[in-house]
């Protein structure tokens, strides 16, 4: 049983909010606030403006008519900050004219903090470049000062102790929300000046990392595409075009959406390739297992559902357990070295290649275990991306049906045309996969180290834990 001892003078909190619920006072979240209270520090609202995007602006400007890809700018929403990562990949756009007459007040600059303010997650991120455009569900921090580094203050908001300072001020409506008022009394340690400054340093090396990871895949990416010749391919949909009835016979399906030009270029340019194959032809598939929400636990073996998935690893946002007993009734579904792990439902597509052998977990009734039956002939690392291109994705999102959740049938999976490229060029491919995730585990490692020595200076002091920070660094062969 866990319990927080407070008095009463506690219940008040910022001299005029009373609080007496059960999980404001959590004991794990209770001690950092307690801790940081009993160091110096300020509160966000000292350092930072937070705004966040008005709903007549909403209501009023981000109508149809304004949201183009033309002359526009992107629009962040809590979709697009996804692992201390910007992902921009199909963001929202909306016109520049509409955006810098009418929405001035939050454009985003080089340095904003963005931080995702609804749902069971909220991260932040310091954005890297200017001209983007403040959208739903997230909130800007503006430095007003140089008191505190922005880097700083990110990494002490997606710490442990930021997230549970935030989870503590939540509340719920149609989703747990944390209102504008609360996030800027949040209590910030003011550390030193050379203590931000080691914080940021370790940040900006792991961007760095994370920007080569990005650029390493991306050419392998291309590399893919241009021996396809598809490297400038756009897809074009297109209002009107003519098929045959017999199309419809083979292909077992009448809808117009099934049949759009986009497709079949993209299936005859694989069929083009000297050697191809049907997926089902070069891999065994397994399916995995849905025990049912009512086996969800708050603590024990992960429960890998298709939001825990995506084609650059395994994340833990909302993660759900099972328990160890009802694991080794199901051991036989555990993820093994070598696997691919491949999603058929909701988000159909998402592929992650298993390089090392994963910890104890049961993936979802939505998620395949995908082994590729020769690896000498084909590279796991080269089908993952593959998978995950714009060649298998533009036959997935062809084939994948549902009223209200996306399916992507089994046999579907094993129809899907795969292009067989030289070994050597499989090889030349897999190596640039594998340079890039080792640069994203990098990166992902020195932001760890960032995020824990924030913590162990709210635990314990500073020096501590710059005295670990550095040891940490050296452990992985990183010298700033």
């Amino acid at each position: 049983m866990q319990h927080s001892i407070i008095t009463f003078k506690e219940l008040l909190i910022d001299n005029d909010i009373f609080r007496f619920d059960a999980d404001y006072f959590h004991p794990k979240s209770f001690a950092f606030y307690k801790d940081i209270k009993s160091k110096r520090f300020t509160r966000i609202k000292n350092n930072f403006s937070v705004t966040k995007l008005a709903g007549f602006e909403y209501t009023k400007y981000f109508t149809f008519e304004n949201m183009t890809t033309n002359n526009s700018y992107a629009v962040l929403t809590s979709k697009n900050i996804q692992n201390e990562e910007l992902i921009l990949d199909e963001s929202l756009k909306i016109n520049k004219k509409i955006a810098d007459e009418f929405l001035n007040r939050s454009k985003l600059k080089k340095n904003d903090i963005v931080l995702s303010y609804t749902g069971e997650y909220r991260r932040a991120l310091v954005l890297e470049e200017d001209n983007l455009q403040l959208g739903p569900n997230i909130c800007l921090l503006r430095a007003k000062n140089s008191n505190i580094s922005p880097f700083y203050l990110s990494t002490f908001l997606n710490s442990e102790a930021g997230q549970l300072l935030l989870e503590r001020e939540k509340t719920f409506s149609a989703q747990p929300t944390v209102a504008m008022s609360r996030i800027r009394e949040i209590p910030v340690p003011l550390f030193s000046e050379n203590f931000q400054n080691l914080i940021e340093k370790i940040v900006l090396v792991a961007k760095s990392n994370k920007k080569e990871g990005k650029s390493l895949y991306s050419q392998a990416e291309q590399l893919l595409l241009s021996e396809l010749g598809l490297l400038n391919w756009e897809p074009k949909h297109r209002l009107s075009f003519v098929k045959k009835f017999s199309d419809t016979n083979t292909a077992g399906r009448i809808d117009a959406e099934y049949f759009q030009l986009m497709y079949e270029e993209i299936v005859n340019a694989i069929k083009s390739s000297k050697s191809h194959a049907c997926l089902g032809d070069i891999v065994s598939i397994k399916k995995c297992i849905e025990p049912g929400s009512e086996a969800y636990r708050d603590s024990g073996i992960p429960f890998l559902r298709v939001s825990n998935l995506s084609k650059f690893g395994l994340n833990s946002d909302n993660q759900q357990f099972i328990s160890e007993v009802l694991y080794d009734s199901l051991k036989a579904h555990q993820p093994k070295k070598g696997e691919i792990l491949l999603s058929k439902d909701a988000t159909p597509g998402i592929a992650y290649y298993l390089k090392d052998a994963p910890g104890k977990m049961v993936p979802s009734g939505g998620i395949l275990r995908v082994t590729v039956n020769d690896p000498d002939s084909v590279y796991p690392e080269y089908l993952t991306l593959v998978l995950n291109s714009a060649i298998a994705q533009k036959q997935i999102e062809r084939d994948a049906g549902g009223s209200i959740i996306n399916h992507w049938l089994v046999d579907q999976v094993k129809n899907t045309l795969i292009p067989i490229f030289p070994v050597l060029v499989q090889k030349k491919i897999a190596e640039k996969v594998d340079q890039s995730f080792s640069d994203r585990e990098q990166s992902k490692r020195l932001l760890d180290i960032a995020k824990r020595g924030v913590e162990m200076s709210i635990e314990k002091n500073e020096e501590e834990a710059e005295k670990w920070i550095y040891y940490e660094l050296d452990k992985i062969g990183r010298n700033l």
